[in-house]
């Protein structure tokens, strides 16, 4: 989780909302990594979850990641609790939750549903007040940033 919150940090200085994911496997050998990047690849799906399963189904060669567990610092959202299901990660971790697009357990209990082929075992609110105080100095960065009408890394429009 560690490893995420250093991840998130790198996309915040980039003016992505900070959120970083690692995807290791069953040994602990990190398969995939990333950060949010919707802002700076111009794609919607570039979410930190995302480009780290991506990532790690490259490495392998193989889309299934069965066995693997991904770590985030956020709570993850609709589109990537189904990457999820779909990569059949065994195990998510999470940081802090999400109040509003939150699809584990915040605004909406996804990977709980008992259609879903797949069960991923879920662990949230790990390094959740490092995670949060990540989205936090960063969003206050950018209130500073409107307020003042300055110009930096963080005046991007908002995404997530």
């Amino acid at each position: 989780m560690n490893h995420a919150l250093r991840l998130a940090r790198e996309g915040a200085a980039l003016g992505e909302v900070p959120v970083g994911a690692v995807v290791v496997d069953a040994e602990g050998r990190l398969l995939g990594e990333g950060f949010n990047q919707p802002i700076g690849a111009h794609d919607p799906t570039a979410h930190a979850e995302i480009v780290a399963l991506r990532q790690a189904a490259q490495r392998t060669g193989n889309y299934r990641l069965q066995g693997a567990s991904l770590y985030v610092t956020l709570e993850p959202c609709l589109m990537c609790c189904g990457a999820l299901v779909h990569a059949r990660i065994q195990r998510l971790v999470y940081g802090a939750t999400e109040s509003k697009a939150g699809a584990v357990e915040s605004a909406f209990g996804v990977l709980r549903n008992s259609r879903l082929n797949h069960r991923v075992e879920v662990k949230g609110g790990v390094l959740a007040e490092a995670s949060s105080e990540v989205l936090r100095d960063f969003f206050a960065a950018r209130r500073e940033i409107a307020r003042t009408g300055a110009r930096g890394s963080c005046s991007e429009p908002d995404s997530d």
